[in-house]
């Protein structure tokens, strides 16, 4: 219920980026990566409803982009380099973390302000150096709890509350 109104906020985000054309970069590390994937392949395929087919791409799935940028560049990188080639202004980037520590997020985040996407981070603990770098046009939804499992089983039922919000928003109840 704490987090209700951000997850609301966020789904609304997404839902105006969708009306206007735009789409919705994911991505994450380790657990947080499956999530970030797991996002746009409910976007992508659908969620609940029989839907089209909604704009979204994990940054996190590509393995020759991934391992080529960290070998030629660094891991730092593999996000930032992403959403400097394929985000345009008005996108929205949706980076999961456990910690908010997660090196290669906070260039992501730097590279998402300068291209003028808006930003939702979806964190745990105490958002760690992700949340100060948060800009007032960017939301956090912030899972308050230490334990790392807890923190991603709370990121699922948030993934699949914005997904139900953002279908609602986009195409109606079907229930009603």
């Amino acid at each position: 219920n704490i987090l209700s109104g951000q997850v609301a906020r966020a789904a609304e985000t997404i839902h105006a980026a969708l009306i206007s054309g735009h789409k919705i970069l994911t991505c994450g590390n380790g657990g947080s990566a499956g999530d970030a994937a797991h996002f746009s392949s409910e976007m992508i395929n659908r969620y609940e409803m029989e839907r089209p087919a909604l704009p979204a791409i994990a940054l996190t799935t590509d393995t020759p982009t991934l391992t080529s940028i960290s070998n030629d560049y660094s891991y730092e990188k593999v996000f930032e380099r992403q959403v400097r080639a394929i985000g345009l202004q008005g996108d929205i980037l949706l980076m999961f973390t456990t910690s908010g520590n997660s090196a290669n997020l906070l260039p992501a985040l730097q590279a998402a302000h300068d291209r003028g996407l808006k930003t939702i981070a979806v964190s745990g603990k105490d958002g760690g150096k992700l949340a100060p770098l948060l800009g007032e046009n960017d939301l956090e939804i912030r899972v308050p709890a230490e334990k790392t499992a807890r923190i991603q089983e709370t990121h699922l039922v948030i993934i699949h509350s914005i997904c139900d919000l953002i279908d609602k928003l986009l195409f109606g109840n079907p229930n009603e």
